[in-house]
């Protein structure tokens, strides 16, 4: 499992699911990646791009832990969820079990976050239990950005028509009592904020992580893979708003080039971060 440290602040990789998925054209999750173009980035490969010239992506959660607090970043897609979508519809993952081999148990997570409310963000929020969603972790506050919620639940409750996302992942945290609407500048604890990155969707968020001088921050899908780094315009097929998320793009570039800020990529492949350097023109991950 991965680990990184900043400062007292430890965050491991919990993944769920990886799978090579085609870049370009109008059905990829990245329409302006086409191989030749990637072929421009040779820093993209071994880890972020095959020797097919796939863009290489990971579905995981993040697990931050400073002092006795415990934080779930995104809780990926879930087992049993009924979904849309051939490779998310009903699995069936160890999710759980390698949780509790990372040394975690169900019961002492105390905080859950999702960046934003999508099929692959907000799945292991709930679990099938007696034939009812229940919440998988019972003792935690299940923190969801008002502005986002707000915006899904006008617009059906199902995120890209991907499935009844909001009734089987967030309303039953809601009814439990677990759940707090918070604002995109919410501060969890004195280390961990959210910060505004919005363009994938309306209430879409960051987190920033600062501890003893030291610098992190988790990226939501503002940016899916390490290409967009260095090609901002290349803005995601399920972004609400492509020139706001590339806005956000160019402006987490220019903070954050030649800068000791870790990014850690809520679906870059393994080593999933980095450090940002400019290369020229143009920038690369260095991991």
């Amino acid at each position: 499992m991965l680990k990184w440290k900043v400062g007292d602040v430890t965050v491991s990789r919990l993944v769920e699911l990886e799978a090579p998925i085609p870049g370009g054209g109008p059905q990829s999750l990245l329409p302006d990646a086409y191989p030749d173009q990637l072929s421009d980035m040779p820093w993209l490969k071994p880890h972020f791009v095959n020797d097919n010239d796939e863009l290489l992506l990971s579905i995981h959660a993040l697990l931050v832990e400073v002092g006795d607090r415990r934080l779930i970043v995104d809780t990926c897609i879930g087992n049993d969820k009924p979904r849309n979508n051939d490779l998310m519809n009903n699995m069936q993952t160890s999710f759980l079990q390698d949780l509790e081999a990372a040394g975690w148990t169900r019961e002492s997570v105390d905080t859950v976050l999702c960046t934003h409310l999508h099929v692959d963000h907000v799945g292991w929020n709930t679990m099938l239990q007696d034939g009812k969603w229940v919440p998988t972790f019972p003792n935690a506050r299940y923190l969801i950005g008002r502005k986002e919620f707000d915006h899904w639940q006008a617009e059906g409750g199902e995120p890209l028509g991907d499935g009844p996302i909001l009734a089987d992942s967030v309303q039953p945290v809601i009814d439990a009592g677990l759940a707090e609407m918070v604002e995109m500048d919410h501060q969890i604890c004195p280390e961990i904020r959210l910060r505004p990155t919005t363009g994938h969707t309306p209430g879409h968020v960051s987190v920033m992580i600062e501890s003893r001088g030291e610098r992190a921050i988790i990226t939501g899908d503002c940016i899916h893979h390490p290409c967009q780094l260095a090609q901002t315009h290349w803005a995601s097929s399920f972004d609400t708003n492509t020139d706001k998320s590339t806005e956000t793009r160019r402006m987490l570039v220019d903070e954050l080039a030649d800068q000791p800020v870790l990014i850690i990529g809520t679906h870059f492949a393994g080593p999933t971060a980095g450090y940002l350097k400019r290369d020229g023109d143009s920038v690369r991950l260095d991991v």
